[in-house]
């Protein structure tokens, strides 16, 4: 069996239990879109993807309840 190098973060693993209140960051926000980066914060700037809160000066997340919906409407649910 093949182990990958990247870990699964335990909030990707947990997203579905998550309340809509929690914050995402940026690795478990590009898996979930399956893009990269720089293609997360294009979505954010062209609005198909929501805009992050900015927790602190250098903490940058996403509130998973937006996230979700963004996903919803993405899906045509």
């Amino acid at each position: 069996m093949q182990q990958s190098n990247q870990a699964v973060p335990e909030a990707l693993a947990q997203f579905e239990q998550l309340p809509n209140s929690s914050f995402i960051r940026l690795p478990v926000i590009k898996r979930l879109y399956g893009v990269s980066g720089a293609t997360i914060w294009r979505g954010v700037k062209n609005g198909t993807i929501p805009k992050p809160s900015k927790l602190s000066e250098r903490c940058t997340a996403w509130n998973v309840g937006l996230v979700r919906a963004a996903l919803a409407a993405k899906a045509g649910v």
